[in-house]
């Protein structure tokens, strides 16, 4: 399974978990039904402010959505992660910080 399938079927699970619909989570988290819909199905990746979001929300650790047993580490991890900083903004800087900084904390 494909990391964003597997995303998506975590999202899915923890919203289920939580008790909400698809219609109350995208409300409150400010998305169309549809685009939640097509996060949970895998067939796009939510933004990092999106998934920010979710995890205040659904009042979980950023990390807790990447907790799927198979994660496909390409080969080039170093300079995967060096191009994707370069392209980053400020504000999703910051997520990735709180996203790293919770995947840490005891």
């Amino acid at each position: 399974m494909d990391n964003k399938k597997l995303l998506g079927k975590r999202i899915k699970q923890i919203r289920k978990s939580k008790g909400y619909t698809q219609e109350t989570l995208s409300e409150l988290i400010g998305i169309e039904t549809s685009s939640l819909s097509g996060i949970e199905s895998g067939r796009f990746f939510p933004s990092l402010h999106v998934l920010d979001k979710m995890s205040n929300v659904l009042d979980i650790r950023l990390v807790e959505f990447f907790n799927f047993d198979s994660v496909d580490i390409p080969p080039n991890l170093d300079y995967a992660i060096d191009e994707l900083l370069k392209l980053l903004d400020e504000k999703n800087k910051i997520v990735i910080y709180k996203i790293i900084k919770s995947a840490f904390a005891v």
